[in-house]
């Protein structure tokens, strides 16, 4: 039997949305940090019991995984998508902005929302099927770049997302969050640069 199916509901457990839980569940984690947050302090910005909250999630490590993937979601993948849909410039100079936006919201992200990052960067070691899932959707966006690439001339024929997978691997270092510390150095950007040039040796059509 499942845990909670012991614990009486009390006169404030009224249906929760999964956004609601979320929602408090993103508070309380800012406040506190992703360690010191229980299942208990969510509930209670609620006003319910947190035997409520187990009927939605099984523990308090799945609604820090449904937390985290939102803010993936909300945070990373959709302002990249945007750059999917400007008009204007060559498919490589789209790649490059595209690369360097990621980059960017990494870096800002580890100054500025410290608590969110921290747990994104925890949940990366953990949930690592989720992070795959985010990971795949990003190298899909910048596979349909460099197909369009190939389609102006610009980039050489090949296997577009076997080209997107290596390229993101290749700069990972400049935003996978177990490289945060690395950011802060004075080099990083000429780093950066560096090795864009050598990937864009690999990518570029020859013809």
């Amino acid at each position: 039997m499942n845990a909670w199916l012991l614990i009486p509901m009390t006169a404030h457990d009224l249906p929760l949305s999964r956004e609601a839980i979320l929602d408090a569940a993103e508070q309380v984690l800012r406040r506190f940090g992703p360690d010191k947050t229980s299942v208990v302090d969510i509930a209670k910005v609620l006003k319910v019991s947190h035997g409520t909250l187990y009927r939605h999630f099984a523990s308090k490590a799945s609604i820090r995984e449904a937390v985290t993937e939102r803010w993936l979601h909300q945070s990373i993948t959709i302002p990249l998508s945007a750059i999917m849909d400007e008009d204007g410039g060559s498919a490589v100079e789209r790649l490059r902005l595209w690369m360097e936006t990621l980059i960017r919201l990494k870096r800002t992200f580890s100054i500025e929302d410290a608590e969110m990052f921290s747990m994104y960067a925890a949940v990366t070691l953990i949930e690592v099927e989720m992070i795959s899932a985010h990971v795949n959707r990003l190298i899909a966006q910048m596979g349909q770049l460099i197909e369009w690439g190939m389609q102006a001339g610009d980039i050489k024929s090949g296997d577009s997302a076997q080209m997107a997978r290596a390229v993101f691997l290749a700069t990972s270092r400049f935003h996978h969050p177990a490289h945060a510390q690395e950011w802060l150095q004075d080099s990083s950007t000429a780093d950066f640069d560096a090795v864009w040039q050598l990937v864009l040796t690999g990518l570029l059509s020859r013809e």
